[in-house]
């Protein structure tokens, strides 16, 4: 009676290695899931940063505001005529 149970319960570790430690097991399937989360939030990180990329293309292009405001506080540029007042922060 021992050497059927024995039998028995080594046939289904053999079974069940390939489920578990496979090619295709769900050790390897959870590993591709959790990369391909991963995956999703760059790409979803990616897709918000294109779209203000395109958002301030698009600034650039339809109207002078845009290109003023970044000469100004990119550039320190002003207009014809006015003043230009820098105060120091205090530490």
């Amino acid at each position: 009676m021992r050497w059927p149970v024995m039998i028995l319960a080594v046939l289904v570790v053999v079974l069940q290695y390939p489920l578990w430690l496979g090619k295709g097991g769900w050790l390897r399937v959870w590993e591709v899931d959790r990369q391909l989360q991963a995956q999703r939030e760059e790409n979803l990180r990616l897709e918000q940063r294109n779209a203000s990329l395109e958002e301030e293309v698009r600034d650039l292009k339809s109207g002078n505001d845009a290109i003023e405001e970044r000469a100004r506080f990119e550039l320190g540029l002003t207009r014809a005529g006015e003043i230009f007042v820098q105060i120091p922060q205090k530490n």
